[in-house]
């Protein structure tokens, strides 16, 4: 669990990282080079969960080496299945995506970023989001670095 007290604001309380997959942590089916490193590193904190229809069918193999949460479901209901699965994992869950069918996931999120990566970042997303990161990196330090988080998100 990582609590981060933002001056002026609550304190945010993180129990769960939930991450999309493919142009979120993943470019082109496979996990952009240090991302599984700080997965594996924030795992040790938070429970770590990819969300995916799996477009390119590579997340088990990127993705269970490192020992964290994956779940797929069928391309078609994408934002519904990501927004089910954030509401049952609470209030202390921090979102991060780049598409469309993020949208409604970052809702209930404590927390929401959205990440800018090759793929690009759905325009609407932006207005959901708390943080915009220009780098999926950026966005994961976060949880590490959250003086970061203190800095922007203060009143």
């Amino acid at each position: 669990m990582i609590q981060i007290d933002i001056p002026g604001r609550e304190t945010i309380t993180i129990e769960h990282l939930v991450l999309d997959y493919n142009g979120t942590v993943a470019e082109d089916g496979h996990l952009i080079p240090g991302v599984a490193e700080r997965l594996a590193e924030l795992k040790e904190l938070v429970e770590v969960h990819v969300l995916t229809a799996d477009t390119y069918g590579t997340v088990r193999a990127q993705c269970d080496p490192i020992g964290i949460h994956v779940e797929t479901f069928p391309r078609a209901g994408a934002a519904e299945c990501k927004l089910e699965i954030v509401e049952k994992l609470g209030a202390n869950v921090m979102c991060v995506g780049n598409g469309f069918n993020d949208v409604l996931m970052f809702g209930p999120a404590a927390l929401s970023v959205a990440v800018i990566e090759k793929e690009g970042t759905f325009a609407g997303l932006i207005a959901h989001a708390d943080v915009l990161t220009t780098s999926i990196l950026d966005a994961l330090d976060l949880l590490v670095r959250t003086d970061r988080l203190r800095a922007t998100l203060r009143s």
